[in-house]
C-alpha cells in the first residue's frame, strides 16, 4: 500500500461523508461476513489491519489458533448505495486475512484463488471470468414458507407483468455505482426468475463482484418489499438457479486471448481444448465446490436445462461445457462456458478449482473427446460413453475425496473444513423425514 493511495482513499471517504466502513470477507462456504468500524478508525485499519476471532467463523480456525486480522484491499473501496442515511454514508472494503505472524491465512478463500492464479501466472496465463447470476424474486410473506410465491408470471426474455423490470434496473444501477459492470439483465424461463450477467474481468475481481452482487440484489429486492433467493432449486417443477461461468485464459504479457484459433472448427486453440479436457476430467471431483448444497442436486437433473452428463459442445445446452459463438473477427471474445455451478457456491473456491482443473488438462495435454451436439436427454448417453455428474451431495463429496488435483487447489486447510461441514449437512439431510415421505408412505405402510 502506498502512502498516496492510502491518503487518497481517506480524502475520498471524507468528501463522501462516510461515517462507517464495512470490512468484508467470506467464510469457506461463501457467506459474506463484515466487521463495521467508524470511519475515524479507518486510518489505523489501513495501517495495521483489524483483529478478529477466527474460531467463530465457519471453517476458519480452532480455538487455539483463533487470532487473525483483516487487511483491506484499497482497490475494492466502494460506497454501499442502499446504506446511505441522513447524510451518513457507509462504505465497503474487501479484505484479505492474515495470521499473527503476518502470513496469509491458508483458509481464506480469496487467498486460495490468488494462489492458483499465481500458479497460472508462472505458466504465462491470466484467467478471466464472467458469471451469469440467476435468482428468483418471491413475495416476502411467502419466502420462509413451504410454498414460496413468485413475484410475476412472465417467461424467458418477457417484459415482466409488474415492476420486476424496474427492480432489475435498480439492481444494475446499484452494481454499476459499486464499479460492477453488467452486460445484460433479463427475465429467465421460470415465473419470478431473473438473470443478471456480469462483464468479464480477472478472476479475483470477478469473485469480489459475484459476492457483492449477491448482497446487492438481496438488498434491492428487500427495499422493494420482495425476497431474492439464489437457492439452486426453490421450486420443484420449474428450472433452478444456475450460475454459468464464462472463462478464458490470456497471455499475461500481451493480454491476448489464448483460447482462440480461427482455423479450428470450434474456434478453439490447443490450449483451450486441453483446458476443456481438464474441466471434464475433474468435473466430478470439483462438483461439490461448484454445486455445494443438498438442494444443488435437485437442479442437476434431466429436463430443466441443467447439465447431467460430462460432455461438451456448441449448440448443445444440455452439455456441461459449451463453446459460445462469437462475432466474426472478435477473437478476443473466445471463451468457454461451464454450466454446472450454481449461485450458492463460494466463487473464490469455484473459480480456483475450475482454473486448477483446466491447468491440469494443459499440463498433461489431455485430449478432448468428440463434441456432443445432440440433446443428451433424448439419447442413451451410455452409448456415447459419457459419465454423469454426481447425483447427490454425498456422491459429490466422495468424488472430491478421490480427486487430488482439486484437493491441492483448495489446500488441506479448506479441504478438511469444507468436507467436514458438508458431511454434516449431508448426514442431517439423510436423517430428515420430509413431508413428501409422510404423504407418500404413512397411510400405506
Amino acid at each position: 500500500m502506498s502512502d498516496t493511495s492510502r491518503q487518497e482513499l481517506l480524502e475520498r471517504a471524507k468528501e463522501q461523508g462516510v461515517a462507517f466502513v464495512n470490512l468484508q470477507f467470506t467464510d469457506i462456504l461463501g457467506m459474506v461476513k463484515t466487521v463495521t468500524i467508524p470511519v475515524e478508525e479507518l486510518p489505523d485499519a489501513l495501517d495495521h489491519g483489524v483483529w478478529f476471532d477466527g474460531s467463530s467463523i465457519e471453517g476458519f480456525a480452532r480455538m487455539v489458533e483463533s487470532d487473525m486480522y483483516l487487511v483491506p484491499d484499497l482497490s475494492t473501496y466502494s460506497l454501499i448505495p442502499w446504506d446511505q442515511h441522513a447524510g451518513l454514508a457507509t462504505a465497503r472494503l474487501i479484505c484479505n486475512i492474515y495470521t499473527p505472524d503476518g502470513s496469509p491465512f491458508a483458509g481464506d478463500p480469496r487467498h486460495v484463488l490468488t494462489t492458483v492464479l499465481g500458479q497460472a501466472a508462472e505458466m504465462g496465463y491470466g484467467f478471466n471470468v464472467a458469471p451469469e447470476l440467476e435468482f428468483f424474486l418471491f413475495h416476502r410473506d411467502g419466502a420462509a414458507q413451504t410454498n414460496p410465491l413468485p413475484h410475476d408470471n412472465a417467461g424467458y426474455f418477457d417484459v415482466s407483468t409488474d415492476q420486476a423490470t424496474l427492480i432489475r434496473r435498480q439492481m444494475v444501477r446499484a452494481l454499476r455505482s459499486m464499479g460492477i459492470v453488467t452486460e445484460a439483465a433479463h427475465h429467465e424461463v421460470a415465473a419470478g426468475q431473473h438473470e443478471i450477467d456480469l462483464r468479464v474481468t480477472e478472476a479475483v475481481r470477478a469473485a469480489d463482484h459475484t459476492v457483492t452482487a449477491r448482497v446487492a440484489l438481496k438488498a434491492i429486492a428487500q427495499i422493494n418489499g420482495l425476497y431474492a433467493t439464489f437457492m439452486p432449486k426453490p421450486l420443484a417443477t420449474v428450472n433452478g438457479n444456475g450460475m454459468h461461468i464464462h472463462q478464458s485464459l490470456v497471455d499475461v504479457a500481451t493480454g491476448q486471448n489464448l483460447f482462440s484459433d480461427p482455423d479450428d472448427p470450434y474456434g478453439l486453440s490447443k490450449i483451450a481444448r486441453h483446458f476443456i479436457a481438464g474441466l471434464l476430467a475433474h468435473a466430478r471431483g470439483m462438483c461439490v465446490i461448484l454445486a455445494p448444497l443438498v438442494n444443488s442436486y435437485k437442479r442437476l437433473v434431466p429436463g430443466f436445462e441443467a447439465p447431467v452428463y460430462i460432455s461438451w459442445g456448441r449448440t448443445n445446452r444440455s452439455a456441461l461445457v459449451r463453446v459460445p459463438r462469437i462475432t466474426n473477427g472478435r477473437y478476443q471474445s473466445t471463451r468457454i462456458e461451464l454450466r454446472c455451478p450454481d449461485p450458492s457456491c463460494n466463487p473464490y473456491l469455484a473459480y480456483a478449482v475450475m482454473l486448477a482443473a483446466g491447468l491440469d488438462g494443459i499440463k498433461r495435454k489431455l485430449p478432448l473427446r468428440e463434441a456432443a451436439e445432440e440433446d443428451l436427454f433424448h439419447i442413451d448417453p451410455r452409448a456415447r460413453g459419457l459419465a454423469m455428474l454426481p447425483s447427490s451431495l454425498g456422491a459429490a463429496l466422495d468424488a472430491l475425496r478421490e480427486d487430488e488435483v482439486i484437493q491441492a487447489a483448495i489446500g488441506p486447510n479448506v479441504y478438511e473444513r469444507f468436507v467436514d461441514a458438508k458431511q454434516l449437512e449431508w448426514e442431517s439431510y439423510r436423517s430428515y423425514v420430509s413431508q413428501w415421505e409422510l404423504e407418500r408412505y404413512l397411510s400405506i405402510f
